[in-house]
C-alpha cells in the first residue's frame, strides 16, 4: 500500500498571485481539458462512472441466477448455476464486489468540496435532497414493493401486494438504491461539517492511505461484531458497509486539494494497481488453504463475529477499496478521457441507468422464467439486455439536459 501522503483543503484559498497569470504549463493544460467548462464536468470521472454501473447491473443479472445471493431474483429464480460456475464467478465478481461501492463513495467525496464551494452548503443540500432523496423515497415505498410484488406474483406465490411492503425483509427495503441512501447522509453531514467549520478556517491534516486501509479495516471488524456483513437492517442502511463508504467519501474529499480529480501522481497510481493485486492473490491463497467450495455455506466464519476469516476478510476488502479506488481512477484518467460519442452518451445516463436497472432487471428475468434454458444462458442475455436497455433510455431521458453530477 503506497505510503504516500496525501493532502485536502476547503476551497477557502486566498485571490491568486501575479504569478498565477503567466501561461500554464502542459500539463496544467491537459488537466483543464479533461473538465467541461460548461458543467464542471471531468470526463475521466464520468466515464468511470459509467463503467462501474454497466459493471453492477451486469453483476445484478448473474447474481439472480445464483444461490450466492446479491440480487433479490434469487429468492424466487426459477434456475441456478452449477456450483462450479458460482465459484468462478464468485471469484470474478467478488473482489470487485468488495470496492465498487466505496469507488462511487470516493469519487462523489473528490468531487463535493468544489460543488459545496460553488454553490453553498444549503444548496448543496436541496440539490442532494432531490437528486438523491426522491428517487430512494419512491423505490422505497413504491417501486420496489411493485417489483417484487410482481416477481412473487410471478413465481407463483399469492402475495398480496401490501405484504410486499410490510413483510419483506428488511423493513422498507430499497433494494439498489441503499447506497443512494448512505451517500445522501454522508453528504449531507459533510455539507454541514463544512458550514460549521469554513468560519474557523478549519484545514485537514496530511493523511496516509495506509492510516486510512487500516482505519477502515478496523472500523469494520468492529461493526460487524454486532452487523455481519449482508446483515439487514430497517431501511437496508447496510450499517456493516458504512466504514468503508465514510472512508472512501473522506479520502475523496482530502485528495481533492492536491488536483487528483484531474491527474493522480503515476506513482501512487503503479504501487496502488501492485497492491490490489496482492490483495486478491492474497484473498484466493486464504479461501484456497481453507478449501472454500460453497459461498454460501463456508463464507459464514468471514462475514461477522471474534474470528480471524473476518478479521482477514476486512483487511483484504479495505486494502482493495482504498489501493481499487485510488487506481481505477489513475486507470481511467489514462483511458476513459473521451468527451465524445458514445462516451458521452453513458456518461450523461448513468445515474438513470443505475435506477432503471431494478425495473428491467427484474422484467427481463420474470418474462424468461417461462423459457427452458441453461441459467448462465438466461444471465448472459439479461445482463446484455440490461445493460444496453437501462443506458439507452437514461441517455433518451437526458439528451435534452445539460448533464449534471448526480452521484
Amino acid at each position: 500500500m503506497p505510503t504516500d501522503q496525501v493532502f485536502g483543503r476547503w476551497d477557502n484559498a486566498p485571490a491568486l498571485p501575479v504569478a498565477a497569470l503567466t501561461p500554464a504549463p502542459a500539463a496544467s493544460v491537459r488537466r483543464k481539458e479533461l473538465r467541461s467548462p460548461e458543467t464542471k464536468r471531468v470526463a475521466p470521472i464520468d466515464n468511470l462512472r459509467a463503467v462501474l454501473v454497466a459493471w453492477v447491473i451486469a453483476g445484478h443479472a448473474f447474481l439472480g441466477y445464483t444461490m450466492i445471493g446479491g440480487w433479490p431474483y434469487d429468492e424466487v429464480t426459477e434456475a441456478t448455476m452449477p456450483r462450479h460456475l458460482e465459484l468462478i464467478l464468485g471469484t470474478v465478481l467478488g473482489p470487485t464486489a468488495l470496492f465498487v461501492i466505496g469507488t462511487f463513495f470516493f469519487l462523489s467525496g473528490l468531487l463535493a468540496s468544489s460543488s459545496i464551494a460553488r454553490h453553498g452548503p444549503a444548496r448543496f443540500i436541496r440539490q442532494r435532497l432531490i437528486r438523491l432523496g426522491l428517487p430512494w423515497l419512491l423505490f422505497t415505498l413504491l417501486i420496489w414493493p411493485l417489483l417484487m410484488w410482481g416477481a412473487y406474483r410471478a413465481a407463483g406465490y399469492p402475495l398480496p401486494i401490501w405484504e410486499a411492503l410490510q413483510a419483506r425483509q428488511p423493513f422498507l427495503d430499497s433494494g439498489p438504491l441503499w447506497f443512494v441512501q448512505i451517500l445522501l447522509y454522508v453528504s449531507v453531514g459533510h455539507a454541514l461539517l463544512t458550514w460549521g467549520t469554513q468560519a474557523r478556517g478549519f484545514q485537514p491534516r496530511a493523511i496516509s492511505l495506509v492510516l486510512v486501509t487500516a482505519a477502515i479495516a478496523v472500523a469494520s471488524f468492529i461493526v460487524r461484531m454486532e452487523f455481519p456483513a449482508r446483515s439487514q437492517q430497517i431501511l437496508d442502511l447496510h450499517v456493516w458497509q458504512w466504514p468503508q463508504c465514510i472512508g472512501l467519501y473522506a479520502l475523496g474529499v482530502f485528495v481533492a486539494g492536491q488536483g487528483w480529480a484531474e491527474r493522480v501522481p503515476l506513482r501512487t497510481v503503479r504501487r496502488c494497481g501492485i497492491t490490489v493485486l496482492v490483495a486478491i492473490t492474497t484473498g484466493i491463497a486464504i479461501a484456497a488453504a481453507i478449501g472454500i467450495s460453497d459461498l454460501s455455506r463456508d463464507a459464514v466464519p468471514f462475514i461477522g463475529g471474534w474470528h480471524w476469516q473476518a478479521f482477514s476478510l476486512d483487511v483484504v476488502e479495505a486494502t482493495l477499496v482504498v489501493a481499487g479506488s485510488v487506481w481505477l481512477l489513475g486507470w481511467a484518467q489514462r483511458w476513459l478521457t473521451s468527451r465524445g460519442g458514445t462516451s458521452s452518451r453513458m456518461a450523461r445516463g448513468a445515474y438513470l441507468a443505475y435506477l432503471l436497472q431494478a425495473p428491467i432487471l427484474i422484467g427481463l428475468e420474470i418474462a424468461g422464467r417461462s423459457l427452458d434454458w441453461p441459467a448462465v444462458v438466461k444471465a448472459v442475455i439479461v445482463a446484455t439486455v440490461a445493460v444496453t436497455a437501462s443506458f439507452g433510455l437514461g441517455w433518451l431521458f437526458t439528451r435534452r439536459r445539460a448533464s449534471s453530477p448526480l452521484l
